[in-house]
């Protein structure tokens, strides 16, 4: 990974860098704290707190929460929330099972909504088509070759973006491959609730796959973080 830096790493340098003579940082960590133990991460509106959010903003342990208007989540809490993904990603990966016999998409997604409280089920659900697409048929040629379909894998994480992220403070992404040709590229694409997106191109499908597994292990995370990780932000 030439000229990369995990986002652990970044975050552990950021920190040394940071704590030791830092006069807020006390303060700061009161403030994340607070916003742990409110029920809709709210912090008051004084210059002195406010002040501290952007810091934590910042240095990326907070984000604000989807769930809350005006409200804020802590990276440290996102990161005890589950993550979502194929559920035979680590046989494909490891070429024991074909990569067509993935876990659907919309199993993928179901398992994501039940994972929520029930008040923001529906509001999640109504990202069910932009998240999980449509259901991919395969497709005949000229009545007798079946031409199949890109494979397309779907997988959720804890974290923010340019907006927002979808109810539960999750991003969305895909590892897919760009055309049906065996040959065909792939790429690794991360989306807020918005249009706030982070792009990977890789060769193949063991360097996508090892890219959403990296993806999977810096989370949580700001997707400006990503650029760390060889994304292209868009």
């Amino acid at each position: 990974m030439a000229g990369e830096m995990s986002l652990v790493l970044v975050r552990a340098v950021v920190t040394k860098v940071r704590m030791p003579q830092d006069p807020n940082a006390q303060f700061d960590q009161t403030v994340l704290d607070m916003i742990e133990h409110s029920p809709i991460g709210a912090v008051p509106v004084t210059p002195a707190y406010q002040d501290a959010v952007k810091r934590l903003y910042a240095s990326h342990q907070a984000y604000p929460d989807a769930d809350h208007k005006d409200g804020h989540v802590t990276a440290r809490s996102l990161a005890r929330l589950p993550l979502f993904h194929a559920a035979n990603l680590a046989e494909v990966t490891a070429g024991q099972v074909a990569p067509e016999a993935l876990e659907s998409n919309n199993s993928i997604f179901d398992r994501y909504v039940r994972s929520l409280p029930e008040a923001r089920r529906a509001k999640a659900e109504s990202y069910r088509l932009t998240v999980a697409g449509k259901v991919a048929h395969h497709r005949a040629k000229q009545g007798v070759v079946t031409v199949h379909d890109p494979v397309h894998t779907l997988f959720l994480v804890p974290g923010t973006g340019p907006h927002p992220g979808l109810p539960g403070n999750y991003l969305y992404g895909s590892a897919f491959q760009v055309s049906a040709d065996a040959a065909s590229p792939w790429a690794v694409h991360l989306h807020d609730s918005d249009d706030g997106a982070a792009h990977y191109d890789a060769p193949d499908m063991a360097g996508a796959l090892a890219k959403l597994q990296e993806a999977l292990e810096s989370a949580p995370f700001n997707m400006n973080e990503l650029e760390a990780l060889g994304f292209r932000l868009k």
